[in-house]
């Protein structure tokens, strides 16, 4: 499905994982498609990318004061309009960006739409009933985010869910047809302390059939977690960062995929190579990617339960491959950048009837 116009679309930041996405999407627009975003954080830590078919134009981050009370304004939005001149324009659906209103006017007075594209509406409040309202159409990340969206009133015939994804539908799937002798256990992310792998450490040293454990990763806790591993599990393997295809090796080897903390684009990755999943519940996008068919969802910070779920998830191999054969279904025909793409473009298309 095409859409027939010419798409601006903004985001604070690009990050490189968006690209592939971008890149897709923008090769659905007949029209072509201009990307606005800026530059991150220092502190952020978030890796940038270059589109090849999206047209990036950088905005001028001006970021306000930090935490709870961190605001962003964009530099250069409205000259970036002028010249561009999209029939539709998406933003990120977000009230800490203070460029938003002036270009949803700015759209307005020229009788074109803005849809919002965003994780959902947390705080139920007058605030973000007022925010939403400026939009023509919402994009939710997840079930649950439209769920809430529709909770503050916004009509749910104009809610799209466009499953959060980062990796297109895999074409092959891992064959695991032999067991290994001891379970192997697959952390992929970055090593800082949300992301809880020393929790992932204690977890398999208290276990009585030790799995091999392999950490796929670099970061700021790294040498923290090397010498606790150390000190309690001295056969976890730290292979250091990976990317692409180096990667692939890793995902074969495994029998599950953990993830004991926040955040984590590997999940997909895992999912894509056949791997049953555990997860710590987060900001919804998790919900529709895993369930009980395919893996876990734990909570977050709850160290028995991520002991308790993994001696379930290991007690029965045989189980373990039925669910990593149910996690490919769903990345191959349901959650994947090119579905996501399809509902970025039904729902431009709903705006220009």
């Amino acid at each position: 499905m095409n859409f027939k116009g010419r798409l601006g679309l903004q985001q604070r930041v690009l990050p490189g994982y968006r690209v592939p996405f971008f890149d897709l999407l923008a090769s659905n627009c007949e029209g072509g498609m201009s990307l606005f975003a800026g530059q991150p954080r220092p502190e952020e830590m978030i890796a940038g990318g270059t589109t090849q078919l999206a047209r990036h134009v950088e905005a001028k981050n001006v970021h306000l004061f930090g935490g709870a009370f961190y605001l962003c304004y964009q530099r250069g939005f409205i000259n970036w309009l002028e010249n561009w001149n999209p029939d539709a324009l998406i933003v990120e659906a977000n009230p800490r960006y203070l460029s938003t209103p002036a270009a949803v006017k700015w759209m307005r007075e020229r009788g074109r739409k803005v849809i919002g594209w965003g994780l959902g509406a947390p705080k139920q409040s007058g605030l973000w009933e007022r925010f939403i309202d400026q939009f023509d159409g919402m994009i939710a990340y997840s079930q649950r985010g439209a769920e809430e969206y529709a909770a503050l009133g916004f009509p749910r015939e104009k809610i799209f869910v466009a499953h959060n994804s980062v990796s297109s539908a895999p074409t092959l799937n891992v064959q695991r047809s032999t067991f290994n002798v001891k379970p192997v256990l697959l952390f992929v992310g970055r090593l800082q302390a949300r992301k809880r792998v020393d929790s992932l450490l204690r977890a398999c040293a208290g276990m009585e059939s030790k799995p091999h454990l392999l950490i796929v990763g670099d970061g700021p806790e790294r040498a923290a977690l090397e010498s606790l591993a150390k000190e309690i599990y001295p056969s976890a393997e730290f292979i250091g960062a990976k990317h692409g295809a180096e990667l692939k090796r890793y995902f074969e080897q495994a029998d599950l995929f953990v993830l004991p903390g926040t955040g984590g684009l590997a999940v997909q990755e895992a999912m894509s190579h056949g791997l049953p999943v555990i997860v710590a519940k987060g900001d919804g996008t998790q919900d529709d990617l895993v369930r009980e068919g395919n893996g876990w969802q734990i909570e977050p910070e709850n160290y028995d339960a991520l002991v308790s779920t993994m001696k379930d998830a290991l007690s029965d191999m045989a189980r373990l491959r039925r669910m990593g054969a149910e996690s490919f279904r769903i990345v191959s025909e349901e959650i994947n950048i090119q579905k996501m793409a399809e509902v970025f473009a039904q729902a431009l298309n709903s705006q220009m009837k």
